[in-house]
């Protein structure tokens, strides 16, 4: 494993690594245990050209307490904002950093960073994917469940990055995987023909009907960054997509709630389904800080 771009670039045993790494580093971080031995003085870029809270602070405070050092590199303060190649800025940074994380628009950019550079290379999100969000929801699930075994993970709404990353995750980690979402908004054609192939995958435009005995409801927000002019057109295409508590009485009586936030209550999921899963949400969100300080160890270690 040299980079982090995809969750299906990556293998079961991969995965399943990087997660008893991360459970390893949760323990030892509530124990008060002293982990700058494990990336000291190494160096990671944190490219940025979407905004965000929970991935700056994780990966920021994630490397500072492994010993190294985060540097926030926004795009506007770059030349790759003024028109420098990403092959060129790829180049540059290898000669200076340890590792690069970026956060941005265009899978390609992540993807030309890790193929012209000579260092790891973590996506942090894209239009595409989410790998390491996924990697915390997982995290999450299995604190929660115990177990990938035997589970159904159901995500209404939106097929966009998140559903991407969250089918790969699941069908990797062999659980099944039903997806409700409206006419055109569909997950990526190729995800899904791969998922059907490779896993148990469903997809229908019924919420209830993708609930259905499920052990874990995921949802997200129905306009992502960079759609915030479409939001009033998908409010109206996501209408009866919204997480309640008809949705929740179709799947398990003991199902968990996921929502990877920022949270629009009363829109994607109601504010009573929110708060009853708010200790699942919010332990989900503290994840992403020892799942990416695993992702972090086992790329630039």
């Amino acid at each position: 494993m040299k980079h982090l771009l995809t969750l299906k670039d990556c293998t079961r045993e991969e995965i399943l690594s990087i997660l008893n790494l991360a459970d390893q580093l949760k323990y030892e971080r509530k124990n008060g245990v002293d982990q700058t031995g494990y990336l000291k003085g190494k160096t990671l870029g944190m490219i940025f050209r979407k905004s965000s809270t929970r991935t700056r602070v994780s990966f920021e405070v994630g490397m500072t307490e492994l010993g190294g050092y985060p540097l926030f590199l926004s795009s506007a303060d770059l030349q790759i904002g003024r028109g420098e190649p990403v092959q060129d800025t790829a180049r540059v940074l290898s000669r200076m950093l340890d590792g690069i994380m970026i956060r941005t628009f265009d899978q390609s950019e992540a993807e030309d960073l890790a193929k012209y550079g000579t260092i790891p290379v973590i996506n942090g999100l894209t239009d595409y994917c989410h790998p390491c969000q996924v990697l915390a929801d997982l995290m999450t699930i299995r604190e929660y469940k115990g177990t990938f075994r035997g589970l159904k993970v159901c995500f209404i709404g939106d097929g966009n990055n998140m559903a991407n990353s969250l089918i790969a995750g699941a069908v990797r980690m062999g659980m099944k995987f039903s997806i409700a979402c409206p006419k055109g908004y569909e997950p990526n054609a190729a995800l899904v023909a791969w998922a059907k192939e490779e896993g148990d995958f469903f997809m229908t435009e019924s919420p209830c009907e993708a609930a259905k005995d499920a052990d874990v409801v995921y949802t997200d927000v129905w306009a992502s960054m960079g759609q915030e002019g479409e939001r009033e057109k998908r409010a109206k295409a996501f209408e009866g997509f919204c997480v309640d508590d008809t949705v929740m009485k179709a799947a398990k009586r003991d199902a968990m709630v996921l929502h990877c936030l920022p949270a629009h209550r009363g829109e994607e999921i109601t504010a009573e389904v929110f708060e009853a899963h708010a200790d699942e949400i919010f332990d989900e969100a503290e994840n992403r800080l020892h799942a990416q300080k695993a992702v972090l160890c086992k790329l630039l270690r």
